[in-house]
């Protein structure tokens, strides 16, 4: 029989939206979501890698986003 998951997190992708929900960018303090496999910050056009479900926030390891990459749904 299955168990319950006692923190209740959903899971969306490598990490669970409850810890999604918590995270923010180090260098601006922004928000993440989760584009392309990697967690991103649109305000500081940043982006974190995710090694085996752990971020890695370092900004001395963030990757700058193209000018013409933007957030899902913008046009």
């Amino acid at each position: 029989m299955p168990q319950a998951d006692p923190g209740g997190s959903s899971k969306k992708g490598p990490i669970s939206a409850d810890l999604l929900a918590l995270l923010r960018c180090p260098i601006s303090h922004g928000p993440l979501e989760i584009h392309d496999g990697r967690l991103v910050c649109w305000q500081s056009r940043k982006a974190y890698r995710i090694v085996d479900g752990i971020p890695v926030l370092l900004p001395e390891e963030a990757e700058d986003l193209p000018e013409d990459e933007t957030p899902r749904g913008a046009g």
